[in-house]
């Protein structure tokens, strides 16, 4: 009996996992990325492992500290999994999948830092939000950078902004619901007189700004990590 009992435990307590997941490494050298999902499917397209490992562990780019190359290995994703799996499972999936292809093991430490928030403008939030569905956010790398997002809600911009500008950004807008918008604006230090500021960009296009705040994180370490997969 206290075999089952434990036996059980362990399963219960092992992270959900995908129905049906192909893994491969992504060598097409494109600087673009994207994550499309619909009802009971994923796909992730050129994301580096080190992302990957954010978006397992529900974190942003300064929480995971690991070996440099993860920032280079690039990695195509495509799975299924149930309709009606909850939202906040499907991370917990990605997170199996990693450690069953990849060998990825990490713990945790925690600190604070300063990071920012993410709230409504001055004037006002500008968008009107659609109906739910599949959400998918599509960006582009260079000086110029632009970020189209289909039926996206604010936390998911949050965690875009967080990796964007390499710190924690939290959600703290109140708005609910999922939007459809296209950012433009020029990356980091860059001078561009036809793209504003990231920061200028969020109030003049959604009416939203970035706020500075001490908050409490969490960091993921990573002790290993393959740099490629087990066959599909």
């Amino acid at each position: 009996m206290d075999r089952v009992f434990y036996a059980l435990l362990i399963l219960l307590a092992q992270n959900p996992t995908y129905e049906v997941a192909s893994v491969k490494l992504d060598n097409s050298g494109s600087g673009n990325s994207s994550t499309n999902t619909s009802k009971g499917r994923i796909v992730i397209t050129n994301h580096t492992l080190k992302s990957l490992v954010e978006r397992a562990y529900s974190v942003k780019p300064f929480q995971v500290v690991c070996p440099e190359w993860l920032e280079n290995v690039r990695v195509d994703i495509t799975a299924t999994y149930p309709p009606d799996t909850k939202r906040e499972e499907r991370p917990l999936m990605l997170r199996s999948l990693l450690e069953e292809r990849f060998k990825l093991s990490a713990h945790r430490v925690s600190k604070e830092v300063q990071g920012l928030v993410l709230v409504p403008a001055k004037a006002g939030f500008k968008l009107t939000a659609v109906e739910r569905g599949g959400s998918s956010m599509s960006s582009n790398g260079g000086n110029v950078r632009t970020l189209t997002s289909k039926k996206v809600a604010m936390e998911e911009l949050a965690d875009f902004l967080a990796r964007e500008l390499d710190q924690t950004v939290l959600d703290r807008t109140g708005i609910a619901g999922v939007y459809d918008f296209d950012l433009r604006w020029a990356h980091g230090d860059q001078k561009d007189d036809s793209a504003p500021s990231i920061f200028t960009a969020l109030q003049e296009t959604l009416g939203l700004r970035l706020k500075p705040e001490k908050v409490p994180v969490d960091i993921i370490v990573v002790d290993h990590m393959e740099r490629t997969p087990t066959e599909n």
